[in-house]
């Protein structure tokens, strides 16, 4: 009976541990990262704004090619909806709620638990065919997920979707 109690007491605070570390860690994060594209500014936005585009370079999208997807309304205008249902993901969706025509695309992406992300894309013209490309998202995690901010790193996942996204504009 006391080794079934001092297991209990072990367990109770193996969970208490990272329930308490996740009062002090911060629910905000943000990522972002940039590249610099060869091509005309109007021509790379015209296809980042193709939220179906990100399946050939998105890193998320193309680690599980099993992911069902599914959309509502034309892509590239505000109100379309991409949603996906992955095993290896899980279920979530992103929809555009904003753009500045040459510029930037802003995006919800709702993943089913707290409140949606802000997911962009801004473009910005370097030379007439050389074009600044920044992807990025900004958002909160609710308690207790706000303890994965520790261990996430999403800047990697732009940096390798921007490469691909370069490859597949050339």
């Amino acid at each position: 009976m006391k080794i079934l109690k001092k297991i209990l007491i072990v367990l109770l605070i193996l969970i208490a541990i990272p329930l308490i570390i996740a009062l002090f860690v911060s629910k905000d994060f943000a990522a972002q990262s940039e590249i610099t594209i060869d091509k005309p500014k109007q021509e790379v936005f015209n296809y980042v704004k193709m939220l179906r585009n990100q399946d050939h370079f998105g890193v998320w999208q193309l680690s599980d090619p099993q992911m069902k997807k599914s959309e509502q309304g034309t892509d590239g205008q505000v109100g379309f909806k991409y949603s996906w249902d992955s095993e290896k993901l899980g279920k979530g969706s992103q929809t555009i709620t904003r753009i500045v025509d040459g510029e930037t695309i802003e995006t919800a992406l709702d993943f089913g638990f707290g409140e949606p992300s802000k997911a962009y894309f801004i473009v910005k013209e370097i030379s007439t065919n050389q074009t600044a490309v920044k992807w990025g998202i900004s958002g909160k995690s609710p308690y207790p997920w706000n303890l994965m901010n520790l261990f996430m790193n999403m800047n990697k996942d732009f940096e390798q979707g921007l490469k691909n996204l370069k490859a597949e504009l050339k």
